[in-house]
């Protein structure tokens, strides 16, 4: 409720009635700061607790990593150059999305878009080389 009650503090142009009923305005923002804490409360991993210890990891077999590693760039070269440079900022170089747009001097929403359509591509790349999923 604070939360609804701040967000209409620093948004006082959102309450003017010719835009709508203030009260609608209140309930869709309490339930949107609502479903936002659910989803960041349903994403955090919970903490284990066991006497066991934990099965040692298997070796990693570093050909097949490079063989991976190898396939991936090849796929990203197959990409337009647009699709690349997005997913290279986001996933390669950890970039936010905000993080991105401002590098590639886009709005945030084409990052989205173009992210959204570099990973199909990417996927239709993969099957083409022969790589199932």
């Amino acid at each position: 409720m604070q939360e609804t009650l701040l967000r209409a503090w620093r948004h006082p142009e959102s309450l003017d009635p010719r835009r709508g009923s203030v009260r609608a305005w209140l309930f869709t923002t309490a339930r949107n700061l609502a479903i936002d804490a659910w989803r960041r409360r349903s994403t955090r991993v919970g903490e284990i607790y066991t006497d066991e210890l934990p099965e040692p990891a298997e070796t990693v077999d570093e050909t097949e990593r490079a063989v991976e590693a190898w396939t991936v760039a090849e796929a990203l070269n197959r990409l337009s150059p647009t699709h690349r440079e997005v997913l290279v900022e986001c996933f390669y170089q950890g970039r936010s999305v905000a993080e991105a747009a401002a590098r590639l001097g886009v709005p945030p929403g084409t990052v989205k878009s173009r992210t959204h359509y570099a990973l199909r591509s990417l996927r239709l790349v993969l099957v083409e080389m022969g790589v199932t999923g």
